[in-house]
């Protein structure tokens, strides 16, 4: 198996990769969302508002309408409240709830790290996951990856090259789960710096 991982600025493009992953037949239990409650668009479903919290949020998860389905709240060291589910997020619960391996940051980075994605991009997918976006990431077989990475990219994703170039030009270096996280109006404000304008 591998691990292919997008990061969206906008909830919806992040929605739409999940359901597009879906529909290629890659199963909901393979796939995982993990999205800044804070930067979820209004008029989002309210989804999981009253759903399984912390390390119980994988329960939430098997349901027949797919994984968008399952969505629960669960707080995240220095990302704040989200919206998650599946396999990912219920890892990240975990290790947020006392079970970090090796102290790895907010949960977060160590699910990530322990799935197969780099150090450095768990920390920029962390940032991103903080300052807003949304995260989807998918357990595909070695032959699938290529064709699930071109559904995320094709959705709206965020480059990783070019994003982590701009947070470096801000002074960021590594995901810091002292930080508080972003508030709805510096949300917006990060979401318009990289919104693409359309002639």
């Amino acid at each position: 198996m591998r691990t292919v991982t997008g990061l969206f600025d906008d909830y919806s493009d992040a929605r739409s990769a999940v359901s597009r992953l879906e529909a290629a037949g890659v199963p909901s239990d393979d796939i995982s969302i993990v999205s800044n409650r804070s930067g979820r668009i209004e008029g989002d479903s309210n989804a999981g508002e009253g759903a399984a919290t912390g390390a119980g949020i994988g329960a939430a998860v098997g349901g027949a309408g797919g994984l968008l389905t399952g969505l629960g709240l669960m707080a995240i060291p220095g990302v704040g409240p989200v919206v998650a589910a599946g396999w990912l997020a219920a890892t990240a619960a975990g290790a947020a709830a006392g079970a970090v391996a090796g102290g790895a940051a907010g949960g977060l980075i160590g699910a990530l790290t322990e799935s197969g994605v780099s150090e450095d991009d768990a920390h920029l997918y962390a940032e991103g996951v903080r300052r807003g976006g949304t995260l989807v990431t998918a357990r595909v077989d070695e032959a699938r990856a290529s064709e699930a990475q071109s559904i995320l990219q094709g959705s709206n994703w965020v480059d990783p090259v070019e994003r982590r170039r701009a947070y470096n030009e801000q002074g960021w270096t590594t995901f810091d789960d002292t930080l508080d996280p972003y508030a709805p109006e510096q949300i917006e404000e990060e979401r318009n710096r990289y919104r693409r304008t359309v002639i």
